[in-house]
């Protein structure tokens, strides 16, 4: 359960959460923003993330990679069959999202080296976690 380890002050990740729900259910799966809303009130009772990474790439640069990495032993997957233009309505809705709650969301460029999009995301993290440490906590942890 996620809420009792936030509750004691563990620091839980998702892979996933509300923000695909509100993309892939609502703006490409055609569900009306009304229920989503009514969904997500009931599905997450208030459990927001203090923290949302979303990775950006164009598209079709997505697409290629998702075909290089696959190989040709497998088909693509059912999200892979899909139009571009979709894929497209759901890079711009997951930005969407992040400009309506920056606070929250931080964009990260996918499209750069894996190495740097590893460093981008572990300042990111830390930074967050840094912040959310007491004081003392900080004052007490090695350099």
């Amino acid at each position: 359960m996620r809420r009792p380890a936030v509750e004691r002050g563990s620091v839980v990740l998702c892979d996933r959460f509300m923000d695909s729900s509100r993309v892939y259910q609502g703006v490409t799966g055609g569900l009306d923003p009304a229920f989503m809303d009514a969904l997500e009130k009931v599905a997450i009772n208030g459990m927001v993330p203090d923290m949302t990474l979303i990775f950006d790439i164009d598209p079709a640069e997505g697409l290629r990679r998702a075909t290089a990495r696959r190989g040709s032993s497998d088909g693509p997957d059912r999200f892979e069959k899909e139009t571009l233009a979709i894929h497209q309505r759901r890079r711009e809705a997951f930005l969407t999202i992040a400009a309506a709650e920056p606070e929250r969301c931080v964009v990260v460029d996918a499209s750069a080296d894996p190495d740097t999009v590893e460093d981008v995301v572990t300042a990111t993290v830390f930074a967050a976690l840094e912040k959310m440490m007491p004081a003392q906590s900080r004052q007490a942890a090695p350099a």
